[in-house]
């Protein structure tokens, strides 16, 4: 007799370990923004429909540019100091270099 059992083919995988990357899953900083401007984009021509607010297209699509332009950069930043490790726990910012020299 032989002791090696076969693989089972359906083996439920195991529970990653909290902290991991598949309990710490983020939304990309590009599609909220896609998302924003969709929205803003809506709300817009409701308002434009209803005639409450003569717009101007090209107004609109600058601001709306601008508006995206800086939300991409400052995500792309928050989300590049959250990876990096960087934040506002105990252990970062200035108060940590200070404590590493006592």
């Amino acid at each position: 007799m032989s002791t090696h059992e076969p693989p089972r083919a359906f083996e439920p995988a195991p529970a990653p370990a909290p902290g991991t990357a598949a309990n710490t899953a983020r939304a990309r900083v590009g599609t909220v923004v896609f998302g924003l401007i969709v929205l803003a984009l809506a709300t817009l021509i409701i308002i434009s429909k209803l005639g409450l607010v003569a717009l101007n297209g090209n107004y609109v699509l600058i601001g709306l540019m601008i508006g995206a332009g800086a939300a991409l950069v400052v995500g792309g930043l928050v989300s590049a100091r959250s990876r990096k490790g960087g934040g506002s726990g105990p252990g970062s910012g200035a108060n940590a270099a200070d404590s590493a020299h006592r």
